[in-house]
């Protein structure tokens, strides 16, 4: 049988499951460590930004003052 288990670090020689598991004591188990590569993380920030900029683009239409019919008085400008 075969889990897939998240936990996180607590320090350099221990971890804490952030979910329960039903296993008996002294049962041992493989932990595989997954970091992103460069290359991924690259690809991640490229498809972040271009999503950003569809978003906020040139064509994105300004608005001016005098359409807010209630100013939001905790925002100061």
């Amino acid at each position: 049988m075969m889990q897939t288990l998240e936990a996180q670090v607590v320090d350099n020689a221990h971890l804490k499951l952030l979910q329960p598991i039903q296993l008996p004591k002294r049962t041992r188990v493989i932990i595989t460590v997954m970091q992103p590569s460069d290359d991924e993380r690259e690809a991640w920030l490229q498809a972040s930004a271009g999503q950003l900029s569809r978003a906020c683009g040139d064509d994105e239409p300004e608005y001016s003052l005098e359409l807010i019919k209630q100013p939001n008085s905790e925002f100061a400008a």
